[in-house]
C-alpha cells in the first residue's frame, strides 16, 4: 500500500501516477510569534527532505522523479536562476534516482547565497548552461533539447520550479497531511495560508488539495518572480490542469469548481524583481529568527513581510492564518 495520502484517498491512481516518498511527513505545526493581532501558524516544511536540500521542490520531485522513469527519460532538462533552489533539488535526488539533470540557468542578482548555490550546482553533477536571459533562454532551449537526448530517448522538460500538473501534485500531498493534522488537533481550520509563489506549482496544488480535503482555508500567494505571469488566473488554470490529469488517471471525485475569486494573488511584495531583497523581507527576516525560524529574502521572508502587513490591515479577519514555510537548506 502507497504511503501517499493521494493514493490512499484515490487507490486507482496507484498504477498511473507513481510515488517516490523522500522525506519524512509530517512536518510540524507550531504557533509562530512574530507579534501579529491574528493567531498565527507555521508549517515547517524546511525539514522536508532526506537527501542534500530540502523544502517544496523535494515535495514535487516525489512525484516528478516516478513520472520521469514512467516515461523512459534518463535525463530532465529544466529551467532556474543562477541561485535556483529547484534546480539543485532535481540535480541531487534525480542522481539517487539514476536520472542526469540539465539546468538552463537565467541570471538573478549576485549574493553570498547565489555564490554559495552555483558552487553546489557545480558539485551536484547537473549539467549547466548560462543562458543569462529569458528570451535567450527560449531561443536556445530546443537547442539544448536535442543536444541532450539521449539515443532516441528525449529529455523530460519540466518548466521553472517543477511547476506542472504532475508537479502540482506535491501540495496536493501536503495540503492532504495538513488536514489530517487539523484533524488531529494540531491547529484549528486556518481562514488563510500565505505562502510564496515563485512558480505556481505550490500556490495552484495547495488550493486543489485544500479542496478535495473539503477545508474551505483561502490560500495568500505573494508572489516573488516577475518573469512568470503568476496572477490568481493563472495558478488556478495550472490547478485545474491538475484536476483533469487526475481525473485522467483514473480518480473519481466531484469537481472542485476552483475559480480565480477563491485564491488571492499579490505583487506588493515583490520589489524590484526576482531575488533583489526589500527592507520589508530583511525585517520579516530578522523577526521570524527571533522565533527560531530561518527564512531568506527571495521568497520566504518576502512572504511573511507580506503576512505581517495584511495582518495591520485586517486583511484576515479572526482567522487563525498559517504561514508554510518553503526553504529548505542544508549544509554542505
Amino acid at each position: 500500500m502507497s504511503d501517499s495520502l493521494l493514493h490512499q484517498r484515490f487507490p486507482d491512481l496507484a498504477d498511473t501516477v507513481p510515488y517516490l516518498r523522500l522525506g519524512a511527513a509530517p512536518t510540524p505545526i507550531r504557533p509562530l510569534d512574530v507579534g501579529t493581532g491574528v493567531p498565527l501558524w507555521c508549517k515547517d516544511d524546511s525539514g522536508y527532505g532526506d537527501g542534500g536540500w530540502g523544502g517544496n521542490k523535494v515535495r514535487k520531485l516525489e512525484w516528478l522523479l516516478p513520472e520521469a522513469h514512467r516515461r523512459g527519460a534518463r535525463t530532465i532538462l529544466t529551467v532556474g536562476g543562477t541561485g535556483t533552489n529547484w534546480g539543485l533539488a532535481t540535480a541531487l535526488y534525480g542522481r539517487d534516482q539514476g536520472i542526469e539533470t540539465v539546468l538552463a540557468l537565467l541570471d538573478q542578482p549576485m549574493d553570498d547565497h547565489v555564490r554559495a548555490q552555483l558552487k553546489r550546482l557545480e558539485k551536484s553533477g547537473a549539467t549547466l548552461h548560462f543562458t543569462h536571459t529569458k528570451r535567450r533562454t527560449i531561443l536556445t532551449a530546443p537547442w539544448l533539447y536535442l543536444r541532450h537526448m539521449r539515443g532516441r530517448t528525449r529529455p523530460y522538460f519540466l518548466p521553472v520550479g517543477g511547476s506542472s500538473p504532475i508537479g502540482a501534485l506535491g501540495y496536493v500531498e501536503g495540503a492532504l497531511e495538513l488536514a489530517d493534522q487539523i484533524a488531529a488537533g494540531a491547529m484549528p481550520e486556518p481562514s488563510h495560508l500565505v505562502t510564496a509563489v515563485g512558480s505556481g506549482g505550490t500556490a495552484a496544488g495547495l488550493a486543489l488539495g485544500l479542496r478535495l480535503a473539503g477545508l474551505k482555508t483561502r490560500v495568500v500567494g505573494v508572489v516573488v518572480n516577475d518573469a512568470l505571469p503568476l496572477d490568481a488566473p493563472h495558478i488556478v488554470r495550472l490547478a485545474k490542469r491538475a484536476e483533469r490529469l487526475l481525473r485522467s488517471r483514473g480518480a473519481r471525485f466531484e469537481p472542485t469548481g476552483l475559480r480565480p475569486d477563491d485564491l488571492t494573488s499579490t505583487t506588493d511584495w515583490l520589489g524590484p524583481g526576482y531575488g533583489h531583497p526589500t527592507p520589508a523581507a530583511r525585517e520579516a527576516e530578522s523577526l521570524a529568527a527571533q522565533d527560531g525560524l530561518r527564512l531568506e529574502t527571495v521568497y520566504t521572508a518576502k512572504a511573511l513581510a507580506a503576512l505581517l502587513h495584511l495582518d495591520t490591515a485586517a486583511g484576515f479577519g479572526a482567522g487563525p492564518v498559517l504561514f508554510l514555510n518553503t526553504y529548505g537548506p542544508r549544509q554542505h
